[in-house]
């Protein structure tokens, strides 16, 4: 396994991310506790010492099962981490009750490591409402020896980020960001973690295989691959690919099989970062993949300057993308959940004065349309 130096401790490359654990029947909430915790027994005994979970993941069990299973091994040989979930707004006045509920949860004294979860643009004025008193006691916490390291993770905009900088930075030791050679450019990964990296902040990675879309390619991407490095795994490119960003400490995986894990493991046995050339071919690649399944927007905003209802027509047309060539997921869902009702696809009027000035001749009102169908808003 190879280790990454943060302060004055040595942590696991890969850390197990305890969001999909194998559960039964399909139901997120209920975890297949043998298989869980024969998957958090092997990755400790073969050299992942970080572990990352969180209060709302499976449901709340996910904190049960870490304390479970990890409480048979001596406590300061892994590093734990959990996060306050602020990504539920109505949870901002209950900072101190999670907490103190966490710990039992999670069977210690103390997290090694503790996040503000998902900072992103629908709770970065509740995060950032000293009123709340969410800072100011998880640094009481942190002096009281319950916290050792205090960071963040964030899925919103870079502008979004640099807000949450400018007001706790200098209390952020680490920070969580989704990086992947799909979201490079996709989900602008690059600027976020040069953001973080020009801060001085170390980074850990989440949604490395973009919850496991990455694990495969068509056979056209398997092909391009193998001329590369023909005894590369598809799933060891996504990780070689992290290894060649500057800044990342742990890239966290969630590892729902016992052969998921093993290997994981096997890759993370090598530092072998991609070179230069090899980067950038992954990068065109996905950048290709990206392109020809969404809408061809340029953001050059001239719709915005004819929309009667003032939509912000690039952003939905991005988000849009983003749900439709990943198959869904909770981006989409979440920004668009978090923005003013009169701005999103749904108030749009289908007046289609923003596809006479188009340049790439999109039919916005279409996607408007069937953008609020997807989202059920």
């Amino acid at each position: 396994m190879i280790y990454r130096d943060f302060q004055n401790i040595k942590i696991s490359g890969l850390g197990l991310g305890m969001m999909r654990l194998p559960v039964v029947d399909s139901n997120d909430a209920v975890i297949d506790r043998e298989k869980a915790k024969e998957i958090i027994d092997y990755a400790y005994k073969n050299g992942i010492n970080y572990f990352d979970t969180a209060w709302g993941y499976h449901d709340g069990n996910s904190e049960l099962i870490a304390g479970e299973a990890l409480s048979a091994y001596p406590r300061e040989s892994y590093y734990l981490a959990s996060k306050f979930p602020g990504y539920d707004n109505s949870n901002m006045p209950k900072v101190k009750e999670i907490f103190e509920e966490q710990l039992k949860k999670c069977r210690t004294p103390y997290f090694d490591f503790y996040l503000f979860h998902n900072v992103y643009e629908g709770n970065i004025d509740d995060y950032l409402n000293r009123d709340f008193g969410i800072l100011d006691y998880l640094l009481e916490q942190k002096k009281n020896g319950r916290i050792k390291h205090l960071g963040f993770s964030a899925h919103g905009s870079t502008q979004v980020i640099q807000r949450f900088l400018d007001a706790y930075g200098e209390h952020m030791e680490f920070c969580q960001l989704q990086i992947n050679y799909m979201d490079w450019h996709f989900q602008n990964a690059k600027e976020k973690a040069e953001l973080i990296r020009n801060a001085g902040i170390p980074i850990w990675v989440m949604e490395p295989l973009r919850g496991g879309k990455l694990a495969k390619a068509d056979e056209q991407t398997e092909k391009a691959l193998k001329e590369m490095r023909p005894d590369e795994s598809v799933p060891a490119w996504a990780f070689r690919f992290l290894q060649a960003v500057p800044g990342v400490t742990v890239v966290l995986s969630g590892m729902s099989s016992l052969q998921q894990l093993k290997e994981n493991i096997e890759i993370w046995k090598e530092d072998k970062p991609l070179t230069e050339g090899e980067f950038d071919s992954l990068v065109k690649l996905a950048d290709d993949k990206t392109r020809s399944g969404g809408l061809p927007c340029t953001a050059c905003h001239y719709c915005t300057s004819h929309c009667p209802q003032a939509l912000p027509i690039p952003e939905l047309i991005a988000l849009y993308n983003e749900h439709k060539i990943t198959g869904g997921g909770f981006i989409a869902p979440m920004t668009v959940g978090s923005m003013e009702k009169e701005k999103r696809p749904s108030s749009c009027i289908g007046c289609q004065s923003c596809e006479q000035v188009c340049p790439q001749q999109i039919k916005i009102s279409d996607m408007m349309r069937e953008f609020s169908q997807m989202l059920g808003m």
